[in-house]
């Protein structure tokens, strides 16, 4: 089957374009008015929905996996799916490994070829996170590959939200000189899961942080955050956005409902319903993202 021309200068263009490194296209990001939208996956299903959203837009795109979906698909199933994937529906994206908690699991994810890896030593202490993410970007520098990490309290999935410990401007901008990351999640007042209400972001904070520490910011907890918020969240200097929870919510919900209705047992029939409804919703978030 023959590639018209059209399609083919563009899947010639998004080759040149994927070989910028995922810190260079963050540090052109931060004088512009959009950011890059990061997306967890899952399973083939969940990485086929938010690609096809991804080359529906024509939009750049972050795929992330945690320690747990890598160890579900393990890892050269999980990366080596993405990147065949990533190639097929002709898009630029990075592969990433989103709270790795450990030196070993970041040196994996390199070795094998991911595009950028985050140290999330936000728990430790300051000192200590600082001596975890400087190790992780030495290694790094052998890859050519992005490190992002994340600064002070931002409640994962079964931690307090009423917990604050939002991230100082001055220690942003020391953690920054001191360890050399390109990335760095601060703590403004999101939380990772869904939100019993909505969050009030200190976006003055945002502001002051972006204007001190060299870095692209990055805000965790994208799930269920208004779309002005996030406009206006970019407008003070987040680079990316992480999307994890609201695809996993929309996917299981839809097959839930798919199969409540009918006796299908064919994965191959009820699987892409779902996968659409992940499309719809990252299509949504990238119009979002890139201001449109």
């Amino acid at each position: 089957m023959k590639r018209d021309k059209g399609k083919t200068y563009l899947y010639l263009f998004n080759l040149i374009k994927v070989k910028m490194k995922l810190q260079d296209k963050l540090k052109e990001l931060q004088n512009k008015p959009i950011a890059l939208l990061a997306t967890n996956f899952y399973n083939f299903e969940t990485l086929q929905g938010v690609l096809k959203a991804a080359s529906n837009t024509h939009s750049p795109i972050i795929l992330q996996l945690t320690r747990s979906s890598i160890e579900y698909m393990g890892l050269p199933v999980a990366y080596h799916m993405a990147r065949a994937a990533i190639q097929l529906h002709e898009v630029e994206a990075w592969i990433h490994l989103d709270h790795g908690d450990s030196f070993e699991l970041a040196a994996r994810c390199l070795e094998i070829g991911f595009d950028s890896v985050m140290i999330d030593a936000s728990e430790k202490s300051f000192e200590v996170n600082i001596e975890m993410t400087r190790k992780v970007v030495e290694l790094a520098k052998k890859y050519d590959a992005c490190v992002e990490a994340e600064l002070d309290y931002v409640a994962k999935l079964g931690q307090s939200t009423s917990k604050k410990g939002f991230t100082e401007p001055a220690e942003a901008e020391l953690f920054v000189k001191r360890t050399g990351v390109n990335a760095l999640a601060v703590a403004i007042g999101t939380a990772h899961g869904f939100y019993a209400q909505e969050p009030e972001l200190d976006l003055d904070r945002l502001k002051l942080i972006n204007e001190v520490a060299h870095a692209a910011l990055v805000l965790h907890g994208g799930s269920g955050i208004p779309h002005n918020t996030i406009a206006e969240a970019i407008k003070r200097g987040i680079c990316k956005i992480n999307l994890a929870t609201e695809i996993k919510n929309i996917f299981v919900k839809t097959l839930k409902g798919v199969l409540a209705n009918e006796n299908e047992i064919d994965l191959r029939k009820v699987f892409p319903v779902a996968t659409n409804a992940v499309t719809a919703l990252v299509t949504e978030k990238l119009k979002v993202v890139n201001g449109l």
